[in-house]
């Protein structure tokens, strides 16, 4: 099955949650998706039981309130968001981390700025532009002190650094959003939903079980569902800030390389210049 056929699921079971009508729609993107037959017929079964039977998670989305269908939509949201963000920055830190280390290793072996310029001219990553900004204050400063290099070089160098790891890190404000606050806003459904069992006992003026009961499930769905968001989005935030840690220990290591091989050259010029005949020297003033 090709991936795009897959995330049409949550979606479509979303739509199915609010009604048959909708469930139908389900059905037709899943037919437009080109789902093998047996997997569409099997996910229609599960969709009309479940919506027949009123003590599943999808009957008691269907009973329940509209601010409990929000709620809940809005948790189931952030869920699906949770997850997306997670692997998206999962597989950006890996393949940023290998080519870090590539790259690190390449410049280690070289050890002059001069030949890597060739090397990191067309190069995605974030070593190539840590280069590329050396090897453009060194230009920019022609016959300058090499210590002012060093130290405007190591200014660009801090920048390029501070922003590949913001950078890694966009999308986690989410995760610890979600952590923070979707059992709250799952309690706050839970509340709404048994304020309406109790005015239903209230108006019923009858305390069954089988009539109070479906309400309080219902209600209690909402938090279920918060829960849900909330737990793998602070085991996933905490995961992704180790790694975003260990890649910012990744950058400041290749920054630091870039700083020594950059004053390396300097120093290896300043000599060549010192131990350069008077006219020869005379002349490279005069250029």
């Amino acid at each position: 099955m090709n991936t795009h056929k897959i995330f049409w699921l949550p979606a479509a079971t979303l739509l199915a949650l609010s009604g048959p009508a909708l469930a139908q729609d389900a059905g037709l993107v899943a037919q437009a998706t080109g789902l093998p037959e047996t997997l569409r017929a099997s996910l229609g079964a599960w969709l009309a039981n479940a919506g027949q039977d009123h003590m599943s998670p999808v009957g008691m989305f269907q009973a329940a309130d509209i601010v409990v269908k929000a709620v809940m939509v809005t948790l189931a949201v952030a869920s699906v968001l949770v997850w997306a963000i997670f692997v998206a920055r999962l597989i950006t830190l890996a393949l940023a981390r290998r080519r870090l280390r590539r790259g690190y290793r390449r410049l280690e072996r070289l050890g002059s700025l001069d030949p890597a310029e060739r090397v990191f001219l067309h190069r995605r990553g974030v070593l190539g532009v840590m280069v590329r900004a050396a090897l453009d204050e060194r230009a920019r400063s022609g016959t300058a002190a090499g210590t002012g290099i060093k130290e405007r070089a190591d200014s660009a160098l801090i920048r390029i650094e501070a922003g590949a790891a913001r950078g890694m890190g966009a999308g986690t404000s989410v995760l610890a959003i979600t952590g923070s606050t979707a059992p709250f806003i799952g309690l706050f459904g839970t509340v709404w939903g048994i304020m309406n069992s109790f005015v239903s006992i209230a108006e019923t003026n009858t305390t069954n079980l089988a009539v109070v009961a479906p309400g309080i499930a219902e209600a209690l769905l909402a938090t279920a569902i918060g829960l849900v968001a909330a737990i793998p989005a602070v085991i996933f935030y905490n995961i992704l800030a180790r790694a975003i840690g260990g890649y910012r220990g990744m950058l400041a290591d290749a920054s630091a390389l870039v700083q020594r091989t950059l004053s390396r050259d300097l120093d290896l010029a300043d000599q060549d210049d010192r131990a350069a005949p008077p006219h020869r020297a005379f002349h490279r003033a005069a250029e």
